[in-house]
């Protein structure tokens, strides 16, 4: 079984195209994929581009052109829950648009067509993706330069949106609303959503994890490049292999 490894950035799968064994590159619809094997596992990975468009588009050639069965994500995001702070992962449970508004047509935040505003995650391979980052962030110790001296594993909801959140009036903005009608978003970042909806019309499992960069304010532009080359791509190489080796194959 296929297993797509999807990123938004190069940096997030430096290491895993280091790692991949027989690769083999194809461009298709204006984006590089690359087949190979990785820790046992065929495995294809890409790079979805930044918002929602473009990772709903590289989900769909995943599945349509690769023959992906099962989408994991990895990559980064802004951390906005109580208690969620930067060096910390977040395995996402479900997934809501914070952007998308319909109303009074339809309830605020849901997707038209769909039963509920939180798309969900695949339940067993979010647990397996939770195993994989509670083992290394067990074994971590302090985490490379992060101020975080016990790095956390959280579980719950995500949301996308196309809009990068780097102030404390946007990301309360964004979350009192949300909070109030009973979607607890622990982070905020600008793509799982889409992949999510996607899997859901497909049938496939889904599971993202997140890394957490900063905490969506007014420096989230100044350490988001330095964290994704110095601490967020190698969350994703031990954590992805932890994973893989506990797939069936």
């Amino acid at each position: 079984m296929t297993t797509a490894l999807l990123s938004a950035l190069p940096q997030e799968q430096s290491g895993l195209f280091a790692a991949l064994q027989q690769p083999v590159r194809v461009q298709h619809a204006g984006r590089h994929f690359t087949s190979g094997v990785l820790h046992g596992q065929p495995v294809v990975l890409a790079l979805s581009g930044i918002g929602k468009v473009a990772a709903a588009t590289t989900a769909t050639a995943l599945i349509e052109r690769f023959g992906a069965r099962r989408i994991v994500f990895t990559g980064v995001a802004g951390g906005v829950g109580d208690g969620v702070n930067v060096g910390d992962v977040v395995v996402a449970h479900s997934y809501v648009q914070h952007d998308m508004d319909v109303s009074p047509l339809f309830e605020r935040w849901l997707v038209p067509g769909y039963a509920s505003a939180c798309l969900p995650c695949d339940r067993d391979l979010s647990a397996l993706l939770s195993g994989a980052v509670s083992a290394y962030l067990q074994r971590l110790g302090r985490p490379f330069d992060s101020k975080n001296d016990s790095p956390r594993l959280h579980q719950g909801l995500m949301a996308s949106g196309d809009r990068f959140v780097n102030c404390p009036e946007v990301s309360q903005a964004l979350r009192t609303p949300l909070l109030a009608a009973g979607h607890d978003v622990l982070a905020v970042e600008m793509e799982g959503a889409a992949v999510a909806q996607v899997c859901v019309d497909y049938g496939l499992p889904f599971a993202a994890m997140r890394t957490i960069s900063d905490r969506a304010d007014a420096t989230a532009h100044v350490d988001f490049a330095e964290f994704i080359d110095t601490v967020a791509s190698h969350y994703a190489d031990h954590i992805v292999r932890h994973l893989l080796q506990s797939l069936p194959h």
